[in-house]
């Protein structure tokens, strides 16, 4: 188990600058994050996918080898700079889903994502892909993760660089999509909670996942805000920050803890700081883990089950990530610039 602290906070801490932060519709009216494919873009894609298919090349086999995109290549090289360079997110319009099988739209959003990074698992089953539904599991299963339910979902990270959906289709009412740049968060606390703010640069208990099956270790230990060889760092699970205070074997939350936490979470829900959206069919969004939060509203299905809300998601390891604070190492095994890192191993 990992135990060792991280230093309490820089001394003094320092406000971030830089193209990732922004409030709200602010991220609206930039254009260095959202692409809407052309249609000889789209028919670009299409060939790849032919070609993939004609050649009977086994989805995890694609690669930007064999999944040629010679102009729409530029584009996506560009994203993967303003990923982690830029505002942190990229948002791509217009793949037309509804021509293709869902097996079709699993290999192009697969072949598209080879130019970001490398898929990791999401599952002890060893799910690259994995399916973002309601999968009608009682409260008290096991199984139950916040994708597989309809419930609104609080603003937090995912174990990887980069967490990347394609919406294949949307509810009926509901399933808004939520980010907020974390480093606005960040500065917004040191300026009015600079007390709390030093408090979430101390480290936090985060108790395994429930689906972590090949994990043996019980929680990790790990700050909510870091800077790192001067690179800022955000991450914030709160449900397994919960689930690990209420362990008999931890100490109990501290009032100023859970107010530190509150106060990050009514950040982040409060209209000006956040950006909401509906990603429709077709849509692709890729967002780094470490300068945003995200969410989901809760959401109400069609009556009819083919069209019930389905995203395909897909977590990321990506060349050009940030070095990690070393207590990271617990969720994201590496923590150097670079490294292969994240994810859920598969249980043997």
């Amino acid at each position: 188990m990992s135990t060792n602290k991280e230093p309490a906070s820089p001394s003094p801490i320092q406000p971030f600058e830089g193209p990732a932060l922004w409030r709200g519709g602010e991220l609206a009216e930039r254009s260095d994050w959202q692409h809407t494919l052309s249609e000889g873009e789209c028919q670009e894609i299409r060939a790849a996918l032919e070609s993939t298919q004609r050649d009977e090349v086994p989805l995890q086999d694609i690669t930007v080898k064999n999944f040629l995109l010679p102009t729409l290549a530029g584009q996506l090289g560009a994203a993967q700079n303003s990923l982690e360079h830029g505002c942190g997110s990229f948002l791509m319009r217009g793949w037309p889903v509804g021509e293709h099988t869902l097996e079709g739209n699993r290999r192009v959003f697969w072949g598209l994502s080879q130019y970001l990074g490398t898929p990791i698992s999401q599952s002890a089953q060893g799910e690259k892909i994995f399916h973002v539904q309601d999968a009608g599991l009682s409260k008290g299963d096991s199984r139950v993760r916040g994708p597989n339910t309809r419930r609104a979902l609080n603003f937090h990270c995912d174990r990887c660089d980069v967490i990347g959906f394609l919406c294949i289709h949307q509810a009926k009412k509901g399933g808004e999509s939520y980010l907020v740049s974390s480093p606005a968060i960040h500065n917004e606390m040191l300026r009015h909670h600079p007390d709390l703010l030093a408090l979430l640069y101390q480290s936090w208990y985060y108790k395994t996942h429930n689906v972590d099956l090949a994990n043996d270790d019980l929680w990790c230990f790990q700050p909510v805000f870091a800077q790192v060889e001067g690179r800022f760092v955000s991450y914030i699970l709160r449900v397994l920050i919960d689930r690990a205070y209420q362990l008999p074997e931890l100490p109990d939350m501290t009032r100023q803890q859970k107010k530190a936490l509150d106060t990050l979470d009514a950040l982040c829900t409060d209209p000006s700081f956040h950006y909401s959206f509906t990603q429709e069919p077709g849509d692709m969004l890729f967002v780094n883990n470490f300068t945003n939060f995200h969410s989901r509203g809760a959401f109400e299905n069609h009556d009819d089950p083919a069209r019930h809300r389905l995203l395909l998601r897909i977590w990321l390891s990506v060349p050009n990530s940030r070095p990690l604070p070393q207590s990271f190492s617990g969720s994201f095994g590496q923590t150097l610039a670079g490294s292969l890192r994240g994810g859920i191993h598969p249980a043997s």
